[in-house]
C-alpha cells in the first residue's frame, strides 16, 4: 500500500464503535493477516487477529457500547520496557491500512474483557485491542488540541515539522486526552507522552502518525 494511501486514511479514520453484521471478505482478511505478520516479524510482537469472535467485550458493554464488534486485533508482546510504544506504533499501521480497505477501526485500551481476551494469548502482555469491521457510521472527527499546544520549535517551524504535529493530532490516544508533547530543532525532534498506564501506547500511535505526515526522510527522532 503506497504513503499517500496511508496518508488519505489518516483523515478518513475515525473512531467507531458500533459494527454492521457484514462479514469481512477473505481476500481481504488475507491481507489484514499479511500486515499482522509484517509487524509481529517486523517489531517482534505477537498481535493476533480474531476473526467472527463475539468475546472482546463482555455483555454489559456489548449492549451499551461495542455494538456488533466481531473483529478485533489483540494487541500483545513479550513483556518489555518499550513494548506498549511498539504496540502502538504497529497499532496505528494496522488502522490505517484497515481504513485503505474500507474497514473502520476502534482503538480500546480499558473497556476490553482483559481476562479472557488474554487468555487467548499466553505467555504475552495484551495492552488493549483494536475493534475492525464495517461500521454502521463512518464516525466523526475528534476534538483536537492546537499545535502549539502540543509541540513546540527552536526557530521557524519547517513545513515538514508543521505537517507531522497535524498528523499527530489525527493520532487516537487514550481517553482524547491528547497528552503529549513534540520538540523539534533542525533536523531532530523528540516526543514525551504523559498518560499514565497509556503513555507508551500513546507515544507509538503519535510517532507513527507524526512520521507519516514529517515524512521519515527529513527528520531524525532523539
Amino acid at each position: 500500500m503506497d504513503s499517500m494511501s496511508m496518508r488519505g486514511a489518516m483523515h478518513k479514520r475515525h473512531t467507531v464503535r458500533r459494527y454492521t453484521d457484514k462479514a469481512i471478505p477473505g481476500e481481504i482478511m488475507e491481507q489484514l493477516y499479511r500486515r499482522i505478520d509484517d509487524n509481529n516479524k517486523k517489531y517482534d510482537l505477537a498481535i493476533r487477529f480474531m476473526a467472527d469472535d463475539t468475546n472482546a467485550f463482555n455483555a454489559a458493554v456489548k449492549l451499551v457500547l461495542a455494538k456488533g464488534v466481531r473483529n478485533y486485533f489483540i494487541l500483545a508482546g513479550k513483556d518489555a520496557p518499550d513494548l506498549d510504544e511498539r504496540l502502538g506504533y504497529s497499532s496505528a499501521d494496522l488502522m490505517l491500512y484497515a481504513q485503505t480497505l474500507g474497514l473502520n477501526t476502534w482503538w480500546v485500551g480499558g473497556t476490553f474483557n482483559r481476562k479472557k481476551v488474554s487468555g487467548m494469548v499466553p505467555d504475552a502482555k495484551v495492552i488493549g485491542v483494536v475493534v475492525v469491521g464495517y461500521g454502521a457510521v463512518q464516525g466523526v472527527p475528534h476534538k483536537t488540541k492546537k499545535p502549539e499546544e502540543v509541540s513546540s520549535y527552536g526557530g521557524e517551524r519547517p513545513v515538514w515539522f508543521r505537517s507531522g504535529v497535524d498528523a499527530a493530532l489525527l493520532a487516537p490516544t487514550a481517553l482524547a486526552k491528547q497528552a503529549f508533547f513534540i520538540r523539534g530543532e533542525g533536523r531532530t525532534v523528540s516526543i514525551t507522552c504523559d498518560n499514565g498506564i497509556f503513555s507508551g501506547a500513546d507515544k507509538g500511535l503519535v510517532k507513527y502518525h507524526f512520521e507519516m505526515g514529517a515524512g521519515r526522510e527529513n527528520f531524525e527522532w532523539i
